[in-house]
């Protein structure tokens, strides 16, 4: 069966970590979009994926009709409505008041408890994203202060990934009615129950009409545990890459054949 999405991670994936998108891979991603019907669903906000994707994509605004954005692991969806030259939320799975208190106490005593909390952060360590609680080691902000003295920073911190497992074991006995999983370099991600990486792909498929056969996702956290490893594990082909540049290399080799 052909392919008709190709979904992917953002941080590690598509850019460095909280770092815009390279002007080879906006490149890419133009070309993927004449063709396939394109999905990015990462930990991030919005605000994050503007600011890192769509900001440097430069793409005409008919090609944005194929591009789908889930923000904060799948618990939101956007799509393009090109009447209105504007991004429309599809739905959001958000937290109520008293979840996110939970959350954010879990969080705060697992940090201390293992001896997380750093001396110097750059921006909140925790934050809100409506639909997803996310924790950040060393603050949300660390790359837009350090550009990619931040990106190394972060990829020192946690480089086998485990101290990220301690605390999301350490948090997630503590949180059993929600979903808890290693992020990005430095975070781990909360969301509710059931609602992660492959609630979107599985909302994706609904609306889009296709089945996960049609589908191949590109994710660098494809491990047990790991943000994307749900996406893997629902039988969706996937491909597991360390850096953008393994990635355009796989596209360009994709869009060679088309």
């Amino acid at each position: 069966m052909s392919r008709k999405v190709i979904a992917f991670d953002l941080d590690g994936t598509l850019a460095d970590s909280k770092s815009p998108l390279s002007d080879e891979m906006a490149e890419v991603l133009n070309q993927l979009l004449e063709v396939y019907q394109v999905c990015v669903i990462s930990g991030g906000r919005f605000e994050q994926f503007q600011k890192q994707l769509l900001d440097n994509l430069k793409a005409d605004p008919t090609k944005l009709e194929r591009l789908h954005l889930m923000p904060t692991c799948g618990t939101k969806y956007f799509v393009y409505n090109l009447a209105h030259a504007k991004w429309d939320q599809v739905y959001a799975e958000d937290f109520t008041e008293d979840e996110k208190k939970e959350i954010i106490t879990a969080l705060n005593e697992g940090v201390d408890e293992l001896g997380y909390k750093e001396k110097k952060v750059y921006g909140d360590t925790v934050e809100d994203r409506g639909s997803q609680i996310t924790f950040s080691a060393l603050g949300q902000d660390i790359v837009d202060e350090l550009g990619m003295e931040g990106v190394e920073i972060k990829e020192a911190w946690d480089p086998d990934g485990a101290k990220k497992l301690k605390l999301r074991d350490y948090v997630a006995a503590k949180l059993p009615d929600f979903e808890v999983r290693s992020g990005g370099a430095t975070s781990i991600d909360i969301t509710k129950p059931g609602i992660d990486k492959a609630y979107g792909m599985e909302k994706l498929m609904e609306l889009l009409h296709i089945s996960k056969d049609e589908i191949l996702f590109f994710g660098d956290r494809l491990q047990e545990g790991g943000n994307d490893y749900p996406v893997k594990a629902m039988g969706i082909d996937s491909l597991e890459v360390s850096h953008w540049q393994q990635t355009a290399l796989a596209l360009r080799a994709i869009l060679a054949v088309v």
